[in-house]
């Protein structure tokens, strides 16, 4: 086994965390499932290959403080880290590659860019931007750190950063079922407009500079404040247009038109919708707090005539 330890989040992922631990289960040397209060089989299913620590759920907040919690928290006995989420697995050309690079007398990198596969409904995409997707997976444990405020799950490293070639595997098979992606998107939309609101309100202040030439993860963060920047309502069009044709998406098929038209228009507008209530919602409570501050302010001026 290589000296890694793997940190996996779930809630109620019986029907993915199998698949993720067995994967990994006597390659990496430790295993650890953070679980959310999980109403399904999925504690008893990831105790056959992993210690399982349990977490209280967060409705407000996704995944990101969750690693972050693990790695401030559990008994980690490995320099290196790797993050998967309950749907993504190791391919077996990954494995052989990591095996190959702990078989170094040294290691240069910090961290390392996986490559993810995403597969929806069965099929594998290739385009869209989703056929060559980096993450940051694996990393010194001293060097990497996540947002706890972000949405998105980014691990940022200080040091040198290399990138694997071979890929994971990312495949939910609970979104097979079209209600369950749209319940789950529609809890995403809420706390991304809520992350998004927070960053205007705060200047978008990020763990590291965004650069469209920078790395996968400073380049993402580029395309993001530029999305954030633009019209609300006309960006869903805008980044559909340019993930379903100028990245060519139309090519993934039936199952791909679905997954490019729900993430990449559907999700962004309801995403709009909540941000510009939560604003309404701001304004409001901003213009009752200078009502009151008015109110009082001519009330002490009468009291003092």
């Amino acid at each position: 086994m290589i000296p890694i330890t793997l940190l996996v989040t779930t809630r109620n992922e019986a029907a993915n965390i199998e698949r993720c631990l067995r994967s990994a289960h006597l390659f990496v040397d430790q295993i650890f499932v953070i679980d959310s209060e999980s109403e399904d089989e999925t504690v008893s299913i990831a105790s056959k290959y992993a210690e399982v620590v349990n977490l209280p759920y967060d409705h407000s907040k996704i995944i990101p403080w969750i690693y972050q919690w693990g790695l401030n928290n559990l008994p980690i006995r490995n320099d290196w880290v790797m993050i998967l989420e309950a749907d993504q697995t190791l391919t077996p050309e990954l494995k052989t590659e990591l095996e190959q690079i702990f078989a170094r007398a040294s290691i240069q990198e910090d961290g390392f860019y996986v490559r993810r596969q995403q597969v929806f409904r069965g099929k594998a995409l290739r385009f869209g931007g989703y056929g060559s997707k980096y993450m940051l997976k694996l990393f010194r444990r001293g060097t990497g750190e996540l947002d706890p405020e972000e949405t998105d799950t980014r691990v940022y490293v200080q040091g040198v950063v290399g990138r694997l070639r071979f890929p994971i595997i990312e495949e939910n098979r609970k979104e097979d079922e079209i209600l369950f992606y749209l319940q789950k998107h529609l809890r995403y939309a809420d706390v991304f407009a809520r992350e998004e609101l927070q960053r205007r309100q705060q200047g978008f202040k990020w763990k590291q500079q965004p650069r469209l030439f920078g790395t996968p993860d400073q380049r993402v963060l580029w395309l993001k404040q530029l999305f954030f920047g633009l019209p609300l309502y006309i960006r869903p069009f805008i980044y559909f247009f340019y993930r379903y044709v100028i990245l060519l998406g139309f090519l993934d098929g039936k199952q791909g038109a679905i997954f490019h038209f729900m993430q990449a228009f559907w999700f962004r507008l309801v995403w709009d919708i909540r941000l510009e209530e939560l604003k309404g919602k701001g304004d409001q409570e901003s213009d009752k707090l200078q009502f009151v501050g008015a109110y009082r302010e001519d009330q002490q001026r009468k009291t003092t005539n």
